[in-house]
């Protein structure tokens, strides 16, 4: 049976998840193909902290840049939230392109990983 790319997706995410805590909480990401979600999570309340996404932003394109500019804007509600240290949760996604955009967004945002 051939296996479809979102089934991989979903079994490389079982396989590679990763947990958060309350001091240190959980950077998952998520992506369609026209917006780009990013959420702070509490793994062990199972509360979402922090929320962010590209419909934020207002950008008629969903490219590289805009996924930066998602990554800078969930930094900046983790530093209002007090956040300043998260693991990195890709969701089973490549760390490549927006992924990875996102994720040096967030960096230069002031987020540490």
């Amino acid at each position: 049976m051939k296996k479809n790319k979102n089934l991989s997706r979903l079994q490389k995410k079982r396989r590679i998840r990763v947990r958060g805590i309350k001091k240190i909480p959980r950077l998952a990401v998520f992506r369609s193909a026209k917006v780009i979600y990013a959420n702070l999570i509490d793994d062990v309340k199972g509360n979402i902290l922090v929320t962010a996404d590209s419909r934020e932003i207002k950008a008629k394109n969903f490219d590289r840049n805009v996924a930066t500019k998602v990554g800078k804007l969930i930094a900046k509600k983790a530093i209002d939230n007090k956040i300043s240290k998260v693991v990195f949760d890709r969701g089973g996604y490549k760390y490549h392109g927006k992924i990875k955009a996102l994720a040096n967004g967030a960096r230069k945002g002031g987020l540490k990983f």
